[in-house]
């Protein structure tokens, strides 16, 4: 397809423009300066200009068009033209490269200004946290966002102007973990602004993005400090995960937020200063914040790096272990930590239900990111590990010592699985690709590609023919593990794909998806049985017992809910946290059913009846994933501290 972009073509979109210069409908130029070819409207909701999508060859661009009504305003034009201008001198990897600004001339001889600018390959702010369950970041991953967001922003200020309309969803991240500022709307804002004072409102609307927007700035009043505001607004939905008009009190006109999130004091202050009702009460400069920042990380060291007084250390000790025996567990291992039980009765009969804290493994140095970034070989003897940092690590199970770490990936790792006979490991990545490994030597197969964007979840059929993905492009995808070559891709998500689970007997494959539904298919041949509305903000997980019978599912709304897999009836709804549920995995037995949150907690389950057993104290800032072991006797979590632990039943 080629879009004719004149506003007065009545066939923009013609279906023989793809093979021809000029528009087959108007006449006009199709190859924009002999370089641009326009391939669909991405948004005409501004008052100001249309975004495009263009190709210079074959890579992809945006291309911003003043709209034609303002041509005849001289101001607007001039700003048109300085907000290229201005760009083009913001050198930074935060900030997108423009190509330049250039007029174009239609058939109709109407004069339209462009401006061409790098489109960025990634996902914004919004759309992640949306891919990640909504579950709030870290305090230290926020203090590393703020530092790269502040040292964008002190760029763009040092040149006397300021963005504007700073909002998750003008935030996005490269796949190497860059963030970039997009929608530079400074010039267009100004641009509003003297729109709105000749008195053409009515085609202007002010920028406005509700919730983020400070009050000087809705009276068109913006100063550089409003950026602040949308830049503390922003890591309110960041580190609580929920939008911040819900914790505005429109009747006491207080902003509620803190009582949501758990963060250091020094963080939250910040914060709030930030967010300041007046902008002389937030920060002078950029410089100023980045002093803060600084100040905030030297004090804010993660609690194991913290060291107590020896007394008060061995006072404590005493105190939660009972002597000094506690003291001396043995080398490589940590101590258990309190742990409460719900179903004393089921502690005779359940391994699970006898778990203690073997081991804690160190090394990667980013979180456990993924439901499916767990797994254990069906012999027992090899953990394998995905991260944010974008490497794989595969572990001794049985003394935690680090085999090897697998890279290649050029994001984070989402997923991965082990094949049924032990001998090839598979990892997703938000790369787009698949990853196919030799487990025993670590040597990479061969990398699949063909998803358009992250690949959420993989798994193996149980006769380990066939691997099945799934992506945040809403497709499924059906390979032959055996060579790489693409089956199928099943269709009809209409959101982002997070989760997939094969059935015991082969047969059939489940996916749980955003858009809030479970699909259940025939993996032989793709059809779709059923699909199941979960009721849920969006279904982030699923799995299937060992007797094929029971599905469970679980999302970011709290629960966990079990179903009938032949015929996707509910069966019960267990409670699930505060913070929201990111993982489950049931038993070899299928008789425990063990789920990780957001809340630092692992809960341990009698799937058969809904009674929890037990609760453990997971990893310091939520738990990820969890995985037990074939042989029902050791469960194993990661989490957001960038932890792996090891429990083991006692004997």
């Amino acid at each position: 397809m080629s879009l004719c972009i004149n506003p007065f073509c009545p066939k923009p979109d013609h279906s023989e423009n793809a093979n021809n210069r000029f528009c087959q409908s108007c006449g006009s130029h199709l190859l924009l300066e002999n370089r641009y070819r326009v391939m669909r409207l991405l948004s005409d909701k501004s008052g100001f200009g249309k975004i495009y999508e263009a190709y210079e060859n074959s890579t992809p661009k945006i291309l911003k068009v003043l709209k034609e009504h303002l041509n005849h305003q001289p101001k607007a034009v001039e700003l048109f033209e300085q907000e290229a201008a201005v760009l083009a001198k913001l050198d930074h990897p935060g900030i997108p490269k423009v190509d330049g600004y250039f007029q174009y001339l239609t058939n109709h001889n109407l004069r339209l200004h462009c401006l061409v600018m790098e489109k960025i390959d990634g996902v914004n702010l919004e759309q992640w946290l949306q891919q990640h369950s909504n579950n709030p970041i870290s305090e230290k991953q926020a203090l590393a966002w703020l530092k790269q967001l502040t040292e964008i922003l002190q760029i763009v200020h040092d040149k006397q102007w300021f963005h504007r309309d700073i909002k998750p969803a003008n935030v996005m991240l490269r796949s190497n973990g860059q963030l970039v500022l997009i929608d530079f709307g400074t010039a267009r804002d100004a641009t509003y602004t003297y729109l709105a004072k000749l008195g053409v409102g009515h085609q202007i609307t002010a920028v406005v993005s509700a919730g983020y927007t400070p009050p000087e700035q809705i009276n068109y009043q913006a100063v550089p400090q409003s950026d602040f505001f949308a830049l503390g607004r922003t890591f309110v939905y960041l580190l609580t995960g929920q939008h911040p008009l819900k914790f505005y009190d429109a009747h006491n006109d207080v902003f509620r937020w803190r009582q949501a999130v758990t963060i250091s004091p020094l963080l939250g202050n910040f914060l709030d200063q930030l967010m300041a009702r007046k902008p002389g009460d937030r920060p002078l400069n950029t410089q100023v914040l980045l002093q803060r920042i600084g100040e905030i990380e030297q004090k804010t060291l993660p609690p194991s790096k913290k060291k107590l007084p020896i007394a008060v250390t061995v006072a404590a000790l005493l105190l939660l272990g009972g002597g000094f025996g506690y003291l001396a567990p043995k080398i490589g291992q940590t101590s258990s930590p309190s742990i409460s039980t719900t179903s004393p009765t089921a502690t005779n009969q359940n391994p699970l239900a006898n778990l203690s804290l073997a081991q804690t493994l160190t090394g990667h140095t980013d979180l456990i990111c993924g439901e499916n970034c767990i797994a254990i070989s069906r012999d027992n003897s090899t953990l394998v590990s995905g991260s944010h940092d974008k490497t794989i690590k595969i572990w001794n199970l049985a003394d935690g010592t680090l085999i090897r770490t697998l890279t290649g990936h050029s994001n984070w790792v989402c997923s991965v699985a082990i094949s049924p006979d032990g001998q090839t490991l598979v990892s997703a990545s938000a790369d787009k690709t698949i990853k196919i490994w030799n487990l025993a030597d670590g040597t990479l197969i061969r990398t699949l590609t063909g998803h358009s964007t992250w690949v959420c979840s993989v798994a193996i059929s149980p006769d380990g023919q066939t691997l099945v993905s799934g992506s945040f492009d809403k497709t499924i995808k059906i390979w032959n593990l055996a060579d790489g070559t693409l089956i199928r891709t099943l269709t009809g998500h209409s959101s982002s794909v997070d989760s997939v689970a094969i059935s015991p007997d082969g047969q059939t494959l489940v996916s749980g998806s955003y858009d809030k539904t479970i699909k259940i298919w025939n993996l032989a041949d793709g059809t779709l049985i059923r699909t199941v509305t979960a009721n849920y903000f969006s279904v982030d997980f699923v799995a299937i017992s060992p007797d094929g019978q029971t599905l469970v599912s679980g999302s970011a709304n709290n629960t966990i809910k079990i179903w009938n897999l032949a015929d996707g009836t509910r069966i019960r709804t267990l409670p699930g946290d505060s913070n929201g549920v990111n993982s489950v995995a049931i038993s070899p037995d299928g008789q425990t059913l063990v789920s990780g949150s957001a809340n630092n907690t692992i809960k341990i389950w009698n799937l058969a009846d809904g009674t929890r057993i037990r609760t453990l104290p997971g990893d310091s800032n939520g738990v990820n994933s969890v995985a037990i072991s074939p042989d029902g006797r050791t469960l194993v979590s990661g989490g957001a501290d960038n932890t792996i632990k090891i429990w083991r039943a006692s004997r």
